[in-house]
């Protein structure tokens, strides 16, 4: 089902995030929590937000 971006709170966004944080996608982690700290009235909550799902580093470890 697709829904309306328009329509999605801070709280589908964080569990974007979190779902995107245990498939090992920090990046998209890291978007989607950044929109929901954008989302969020509470400036502390935002901080909050933004502390848990920080950016990550722009090199990649490659792995065998």
């Amino acid at each position: 089902m697709t829904r309306d971006p328009a329509d999605l709170t801070a709280a589908d966004y964080l569990d974007g995030a979190r779902e995107m944080t245990a498939a090992n996608r920090p990046h998209l982690a890291h978007l989607l929590a950044e929109e929901a700290a954008q989302r969020t009235t509470d400036p502390a909550t935002a901080a909050g937000i933004r502390a848990t799902f920080p950016a990550p580093t722009a090199t990649r470890e490659e792995t065998d």
